[in-house]
């Protein structure tokens, strides 16, 4: 760990790269109208991803940045699922022909909260709104506290393979300070019941830079998480911004770590991980040696979306549900993000759309560069100006930022090519910032950058 930098650096927000533009780049310039063009203009055949947005938790996890809503009857679901049902078909109206679906993810929220007979409905709308290939990949993202036997068996009815999990942390002191309290057995409740279905790929979500948090606690967490011997982890910083989420100023900022104190976690959790015999993907993500995602990363083609790093390789992500985001070949767009609003438009027959952003040329260029260097912390620039249309030159002549980071030995640029060291690939998003022509314009806060 490099100190200096680390001071230098690590308090800096900076988007997390999951898309470029960033969402604070979207406008309202972009709606329903563009996305229903943008719709009919897909090209038969081409697959394409879908990710459905379930709003609701039964508690609200204080570190949260997601879009929920804290709900402990069932109505309020059961209604959305309603609308959700209706935006599928809205959606698979203005394709030209039945879309061709080559992966599935449900996110939250708890997409676990819905009924099992309701899950399994809405699986049944989706395989008769659209194509699913015969190797459709479905995944759902899980919470272990509330997961029932029953949802279990209609996840793997309902053809799902691959199931994330949230830990976060087994330390109970930082569990009572983020108000999500979870066992252990909880957990390996859920992890036995998932691999007795025949859901055979699972990931576990953990996160540093919580409060109360060590080094010694998060090393604590991995240790006993591998026991259970997850396909994947998925590793985050905590993004404290409660000028957005008002129930994180429940937390007490005194007890959150610095940059430094940040850093040492996260270094910490990916030698341990790594020690149990865990491939590092990128930034945050760790795999077993036989997981396609490290496949993927060794082969150079790993690819970067909304839910993280994956093997992914559709141009198209349709997002359903309220505040869901989707891209197509011609931009972003994003749903209305209140359940109230978005339900309104659906119901009115028109798209939940409310914003977005067209991508240009350059745009796509400099989107290529910050995956592949948060995918493979090396580009060549020369390489994908000649697929693009551009020179280097565009993305380097006065790029102080890049400059900065190479004076102080973060990266080297020769002949295009631009390479992270290796010991600072920590600093990674500091690089790809480097590209983004829109950093800072917003004003939005994002995550801090160590």
């Amino acid at each position: 760990m490099s100190h200096p930098l680390v001071e230098k650096y690590g308090e800096t927000r900076l988007p997390r790269y999951t898309s470029y533009p960033t969402a604070p780049a979207f406008s309202s310039a972009i709606g329903g109208g563009t996305y229903g063009d943008w719709l009919a203009e897909l090209h038969t055949g081409d697959p394409v991803s879908l990710y459905l947005h379930i709003p609701f938790c039964r508690s609200m996890c204080w570190y949260c940045g997601c879009h929920t809503t804290i709900t402990k009857q069932d109505r309020p679901i059961l209604d959305y699922l309603d609308v959700l049902r209706q935006e599928i078909d809205l959606i698979a109206s203005r394709a030209k022909q039945p879309l061709l679906v080559q992966n599935v993810h449900f996110g939250g929220g708890t997409p676990t909260i819905m009924r099992p007979e309701e899950f399994v409905d809405l699986m049944k709308h989706l395989r008769n709104a659209f194509e699913l290939t015969p190797e459709v990949e479905i995944a759902v993202e899980i919470d272990p506290r509330t997961l029932a036997s029953e949802m279990v068996d209609a996840l793997a009815k309902g053809g799902v393979c691959r199931a994330s999990l949230g830990v976060q942390s087994f330390d109970p002191v930082v569990q009572a300070a983020i108000n999500r309290n979870q066992t252990f057995e909880q957990t390996e409740t859920a992890v036995l019941q998932l691999r007795e279905a025949g859901i055979g790929s699972i990931n576990f979500d953990l996160i540093y830079g919580l409060p109360y948090q060590t080094v010694p606690s998060c090393i604590d967490t991995v240790q006993t998480a591998v026991r259970l011997r997850p396909e994947r982890f998925s590793v985050f910083g905590y993004a404290h911004i409660p000028a957005f989420k008002k129930h994180q100023r429940l937390i007490d900022e005194a007890t959150l770590p610095n940059a430094e104190e940040r850093n040492s976690q996260a270094e910490a959790i990916a030698e341990a991980l790594v020690d149990a015999g865990y491939v590092q993907i990128g930034l945050d993500h760790f795999a077993l040696p036989t997981d396609e995602l490290s496949m993927a990363s060794a082969r150079g083609d790993l690819k970067r979306n909304f839910q993280g790093y994956t093997t992914d390789t559709c141009e198209t992500l349709i997002g359903l549900g309220a505040s869901a985001i989707g891209k197509l070949p011609g931009g972003y767009v994003q749903n209305e993000v209140a359940p109230g609003a978005y339900a309104q438009r659906i119901a009115s027959g028109i798209l939940a759309t409310v914003k977005g952003y067209r991508l240009t040329g350059q745009d796509r260029f400099r989107a290529a560069i910050i995956e592949r260097l948060m995918c493979d912390f090396v580009v060549d620039l020369n390489r994908l100006g000649a697929r693009f249309g551009h020179e280097a030159g565009l993305v380097l002549d006065g790029n102080d930022r890049l400059r900065a980071l190479e004076n102080d030995g973060v990266v080297t640029v020769r002949d295009g090519l631009v390479t992270v060291r290796k010991d600072l690939r920590f600093m990674i998003r500091a690089v790809a910032a480097a590209f983004d022509a829109y950093i800072g314009a917003s004003g939005r806060t994002h995550s801090k950058a160590a």
